[in-house]
């Protein structure tokens, strides 16, 4: 299968393209700078320049022949909303029409634990660093491409950490965003390793999760999914 990884220089990016080529996919590494194009093609990746901020044109051109995406962008914690709705909401949403347009089927989309819940962080419920905004824009292009018909995986992330991977995760469509007190972490490597058996399941088309670390092994984990 042949895989575009738009996000690629993310932190999950980064260890999802590794994961990827070590599982025998053909990966793409989507990246928005000439320089980051350059230093992957250096390592031997497959590299393409796509910035998703821009026009739809770079995303049709980078999909040609490609069977799957993962949308793997995020703006950063430290950008205002303005960015977080031009990068998470609009530049998904473009991806989404672009894999439309291009007739590619499978689409993987990285949101995040509790977005689908608008009671968790709409009408100033949820006080987050990050904003309320940030989870609007994921609410919403979680929303665009459910109804996109495309193949579609939602995995929403708990807080992200760059610990060790544990390969055990809990999942459910609504999980408790903390467990005996404490808040609910996935590690990156953790999250990237479930992408990659997700493209190997076919039982995770059409499927939403949140996702922390927990106590089931990840490929037993998404095969239990119904």
């Amino acid at each position: 299968m042949k895989v575009l990884v738009l996000g690629a220089h993310g932190q999950i990016g980064q260890i999802l393209v590794k994961k990827l080529q070590q599982s025998a996919f053909d990966v793409v590494c989507g990246l928005r700078s000439l320089k980051q194009v350059e230093d992957y093609q250096a390592h031997g990746y497959n590299s393409v320049l796509v910035d998703v901020e821009k026009d739809m044109t770079q995303l049709q051109k980078a999909m040609q022949d490609i069977q799957a995406v993962v949308f793997a962008v995020g703006s950063g914690g430290k950008t205002g909303a303005d960015k977080t709705m031009m990068v998470d909401l609009d530049g998904a949403v473009k991806a989404i029409e672009a894999a439309k347009t291009m007739s590619v089927p499978r689409f993987l989309l990285v949101s995040a634990i509790g977005s689908q819940n608008r009671e968790l962080w709409s009408y100033g419920q949820r006080n987050l660093s990050t904003g309320n905004y940030y989870y609007a824009a994921k609410y919403y292009a979680d929303i665009w491409l459910k109804n996109s018909n495309l193949d579609y995986t939602i995995i929403r992330p708990a807080l992200l950490v760059n610990d060790a991977p544990q390969g055990q995760i809990d999942l459910a469509p609504n999980l408790e965003l903390e467990v005996a007190g404490k808040v609910r972490t996935i590690t990156r490597s953790d999250v990237a390793e479930t992408i990659v058996e997700c493209l190997k399941q076919p039982n995770t088309i059409k499927q939403s999760f949140d996702l922390s670390n927990g106590s089931t092994p990840i490929a037993q984990a998404l095969a239990n999914l119904q």
